[in-house]
């Protein structure tokens, strides 16, 4: 795929987690976060690619501090702002995927330079919250920073129910469509992918003349073998041809793989720095950079540089021969052993010329048949030798894990610690045998979630709110249509059945409400021609909506009433997501009259049945 300027190939750069203000508080490690992903920045600009993908968890915490923000719009304004042309368009309704007032994305505002578009969801870490669900995402798309897009909006009743509207991408001969999921729950999306009709996916409304490469951006926790837990791969649409993972997994799996029976494939980039002084997080970080033409990608892993070393090891105690158990010396000489071999292996790694950063030292200690040593003593002889001397040592022992603890760990079988010990309200609530009515037990939880986790201390008040208002407005609705009549088009079909000649005259006295809605209606299914609707489903609604769309001519009056009337009443088809042209005798006048296709229009709607 050998491109020149303004050719066919999308070149799209792809990074996920980067965790901005990760211990902005240690001395230490404070810049690691904004250092490593200035240099994914570099990257992107060094190789001249289209646009940034990123793939959730931009910020570590989902309030960060003052420091944190503005560090981040300074390298955003640094690598972002230039006079670079964008060599590519955005074809599909903009303002239906991103998630800012304006609905356009911001290298097309005039008011602004953007050479290097951002594209970004949400992940775990900063997804929207509060009564106006919001995050740091919605601050930096207002700002024009970045384009925001995989927004959704659940609600608080039931499952849920959300429509991926994706960006359709053009670059010369190349088409992309473009979708993003933000982070949600992973029990709860599991569910709604389990649920009919509850997770839509909106297809470009051109399938045959042109073909088009699908990407599917999402940050989930993947579990293939306990997709209880997580979410499968098997869940996604088939329709998809690459999916870029990211989310609590931080492993780097970055070479894409084929999911044996779908037909797309999946990469894994991982976090950016290490979160987690586990062994998954110790290989080596890459970035991906995906090169697109036609419906062909080439994947190139590029390796970042700029992240600190970090090497991990495991050792079991009652397998060394000179490590005496009775002797709590013989461990310390063992273990301090192995962290200077570990020093000593970074320091020779390391690029010529350059001061390498302190690594980070990890050692998983199997002592079973011994005792612990002090960890944090332990540590202080490699202050400023080390970058985390206070814990170097993890102490574990062998033997089987609860399954509470087996269902928490990684592929790699280290514990994630923020997923133990945590009660939920389903258990507290089958405890006292409470029968909830309005309140949804799920919802209540992921407002738990977002109270604890993401310091959002209006997250029962913002859950309670929309609660009670889509109960009021089921109520409402209900009220309305049960007892709806229309007074004033019953009294003029009176008025005109008493002028109009041969009809049967009308008993003197007020008729009752009974005999008078059943007279209405049996003068509503006279033999009127009605107008017809371009909706296939209001074809076969109730009696009383049949009624409400036909109409009698009034003495004396033309058709404008009747076109204006029909003009109102035509409605998009939701099943193509495309203006459907009014129903007539002439199949050839419809189709002249038919607006004109455009590659940027969505069309069908792909749901599980």
């Amino acid at each position: 795929m050998e491109e020149e300027e303004g050719g066919s190939t999308l070149r799209i750069l792809v990074a996920t987690d980067c965790h901005l203000g990760y211990l902005e508080k240690d001395e230490v490690r404070r810049f690691d976060s904004f250092d490593t992903f200035e240099e994914i920045c570099s990257l992107a600009e060094k190789y001249k690619v289209d646009f940034l993908l990123l793939g959730g968890d931009l910020f570590h915490e989902n309030k960060p501090s003052n420091s944190t923000l503005v560090k981040t719009i300074e390298i955003l304004r640094r690598y972002c702002t230039n006079d670079r042309p964008v060599q590519f368009q955005v074809i599909s309704d903009q303002a239906a995927s991103l998630q800012n007032r304006f609905g356009q994305v911001n290298y097309e505002d005039q008011n602004y330079n953007i050479g290097l578009p951002v594209f970004t969801i949400h992940g775990s870490h900063g997804g929207p919250a509060g009564v106006d669900n919001l995050s740091l995402n919605d601050i930096l798309s207002a700002g024009n920073f970045l384009n925001y897009f995989g927004k959704t909006d659940l609600g608080c009743t039931g499952v849920g129910k959300i429509t991926v509207y994706p960006l359709f991408i053009r670059k010369g001969q190349t088409y992309v469509a473009l979708y993003g999921l933000g982070n949600i729950r992973d029990e709860r999306l599991n569910r709604m992918l389990h649920e009919p009709h509850a997770v839509n996916w909106m297809l470009p409304e051109i399938q045959d003349e042109i073909d088009w490469f699908n990407i599917l951006v999402l940050h989930q926790k993947r579990k293939k073998a306990s997709p209880s837990n997580g979410v499968s791969e098997l869940l996604l649409p088939r329709f998809l041809d690459f999916v870029i993972w990211g989310g609590h997994e931080h492993e780097c799996l970055i070479d894409p793989e084929e999911v044996s029976g779908m037909g797309f494939h999946v990469t894994q980039p991982g976090s950016s720095i290490a979160t987690l002084l586990i062994n998954a997080e110790a290989k080596q970080k890459h970035v991906l950079l995906l090169e697109i033409k036609g419906t062909q990608y080439r994947p190139t892993k590029i390796p970042l540089q700029s992240v600190r070393p970090f090497e991990y090891v495991e050792v079991i105690l009652e397998d060394q021969v000179d490590v005496d158990p009775s002797d709590e010396a013989t461990i310390h000489a063992y273990l301090h052993k192995i962290v200077s071999n570990l020093i000593e292996k970074v320091r020779e790694t390391a690029a010529s010329g350059s001061e390498p950063k302190l690594p980070l030292v990890r050692i998983k200690v199997n002592y079973s048949g011994f005792s612990t040593i002090n960890s944090k003593q332990f540590g202080q002889k490699y202050v400023g030798k080390v970058a985390n001397p206070q814990d170097i040592l993890l102490f574990t022992k062998s033997g089987k894990r609860c399954k509470n603890k087996q269902e928490s760990t990684n592929s790699s079988g280290e514990v994630y610690t923020n997923d133990l010990n945590q009660q939920t309200i389903e258990a507290l609530i089958s405890e006292t045998n409470l029968q909830l009515e309005t309140l949804n037990v799920n919802d209540l939880n992921s407002a738990l979630h977002d109270f604890v986790n993401k310091d959002d201390k209006t997250a029962f008040h913002s859950y309670l709110k929309q609660s009670i208002d889509e109960a009021r407005n089921k109520l409402t609705t209900a009220t309305e249509d049960s007892t709806k009549i229309d007074e004033q088009q019953i009294a003029c079909l009176l008025d005109q059945s008493m002028q109009a000649p041969g009809q049967e005259t009308i008993t003197k006295g007020r008729p009752g409400s009974q005999s008078l809605l059943t007279y209405s209606l049996s003068v509503l299914e006279s033999d009127d021609e009605p107008v017809e609707s371009s909706d296939p489903e209001e074809s076969g609604s109730s009696s009383h909506q049949a009624a409400g769309r036909k109409r009698r001519a009034a003495p004396g009056g033309g058709d404008g009433g009747s076109a204006a009337s029909a003009a109102g009443r035509r409605k998009t088809d939701l099943a193509s997501f495309q203006r459907a042209p009014t129903k007539e005798d002439d199949a050839d006048a419809a189709k002249k009259r038919r607006a004109p296709v455009a590659p940027g229009r969505y069309g069908a709607v792909i749901r599980r049945r």
